[in-house]
């Protein structure tokens, strides 16, 4: 049964792509200012299935970190129908055309941009990916089939209900924009089988749950296990930029993957620098796992071993580690980080320099906080997700990473000898 729903909702979804991949930017543009406006003429009917699904969420446990994804206010409805709006905004990668070669034969050699196709977006308590997933695909002229985790089911049905109402406003099909309605594991499941429809599947979520989709898809699969991003500290740095830096990538939103899980300091500057922490973080109340070398300089540090770092905390806790220089960070990322977001805190532009150079993740940042590591900080508009797996992306995805490019070669009656 749940093979014969998943191919149902397959198949529609690859009918409906045809149509989104045919229209015009400024066809897709009037589309996307509808959605933002039924999304907020919807406010009230969203909010309300929010509530109750925050509230059954809270009484069952749920963490800090996923009650404060799957939250919805007014304030953050309104954010959804922005970014769409920035999404508008945008240039359309659809179409665009870059000259390869004029071949000593004559015939002309070029890559011309075009949609993947259907994306399967699966996610869990996150009903905002439900608005930026659905924009982003249809503006890269794709089809998306949105399948949430049980905790947002009702709000993220709520939203894509809004956004159906757009489409049909505009002659397209409802399957543009595909809520799965049963979160069902076993339709999921059937659902990555689907490789005839469905051309690449984007999981967003906790480590389990991206391990899963990457182990059972017979589709691409874009991956993300973790970010588990640090903050170095060099020798060099300017002691307050690095605090500002700390708390903001720290406390802001600290169940966010651009928050910072590990704090990398300098042996030379450990003894001013670490007071510094300790008196900020624990005004916050951070809890502190701390090596050897700075457990002293904090309170009520837990230690750490060398080889427990690189965990995800996702809640006000961070790791923290004196390394006797930039080598020693390097190598300390290297073995622990998640290749996502790593930032470096120096006035030393060599030393900025190597370290853009040489650490290998997805986003690299110097003098500037991790929180930026975000597709619409970054000029992307609202991301679809972040990939840190190097195929066919890298880092945040927004709208070019949602399409590919096929060759178009023109001649004039040219064979091949």
């Amino acid at each position: 049964m749940s093979t014969d729903i998943a191919a149902d909702i397959a198949a529609k979804a690859s009918h409906a792509a045809k149509a989104v991949a045919n229209l015009t930017t400024e066809q897709k543009n009037f589309v996307l200012q509808s959605m933002a406006n039924h999304i907020r003429s919807a406010s009230e009917m969203i909010l309300a299935a929010n509530a109750d699904e925050v509230a059954t969420a809270s009484a069952n446990g749920t963490s800090a970190a996923m009650l404060d994804r799957l939250t919805l206010t007014a304030e953050r409805i309104n954010a959804m129908a922005q970014a769409i709006e920035q999404i508008i905004n945008l240039p359309d990668p659809v179409g665009a055309t870059r000259q390869i070669e004029r071949r000593p034969n004559g015939i002309n050699i070029e890559k011309r941009r075009i949609a993947l196709g259907v994306i399967c977006m699966i996610y869990e308590a996150r009903p905002n990916v439900t608005a930026d997933a659905g924009a982003l695909c249809f503006k890269s002229g794709n089809a998306v089939i949105l399948r949430c985790g049980r905790e947002a089911i009702q709000t993220s049905l709520a939203i894509a209900k809004a956004m159906q109402q757009a489409l049909r406003e505009h002659q397209l099909p409802d399957e543009v924009i595909s809520i799965v309605p049963d979160p069902d594991r076993d339709l999921m499941l059937s659902l990555l089988k689907q490789d005839n429809y469905i051309d690449l599947v984007i999981p967003r979520g906790g480590e389990g749950l991206i391990r899963f989709v990457t182990e059972h898809s017979r589709i691409p699969v874009i991956q993300h296990f973790k970010g588990v991003c640090h903050l170095y500290v060099d020798q060099s740095a300017d002691l307050q930029m690095a605090i500002d830096l700390l708390l903001n990538g720290k406390v802001q939103r600290p169940g966010v993957c651009n928050a910072l899980e590990g704090l990398l300091v300098n042996k030379y500057i450990a003894a001013d620098f670490l007071p510094m922490v300790a008196t900020a973080l624990a005004k916050h109340d951070v809890i502190v796992h701390a090596c050897k070398h700075s457990i002293g300089y904090f309170a009520n540090a837990q230690a750490i071993a060398d080889n427990d770092f690189g965990q995800e905390y996702l809640a006000p806790e961070i790791a923290v580690r004196v390394v006797d220089d930039l080598d020693a960070a390097m190598a300390h990322i290297d073995q622990f980080g998640s290749q996502h977001t790593e930032v470096i805190c120096t006035a030393d532009q060599a030393n900025a320099d190597r370290f853009i150079r040489q650490v290998d993740s997805a986003v690299v940042m110097h003098n500037t906080s991790s929180r930026f590591s975000d597709g619409g900080e970054l000029g992307l508009g609202a991301e679809i997700g972040i990939s840190t797996s190097k195929l066919h992306a890298y880092g945040p995805m927004g709208l070019e990473a949602l399409t590919t490019e096929k060759y178009v070669v023109t001649g004039n009656g040219q064979t091949r000898g």
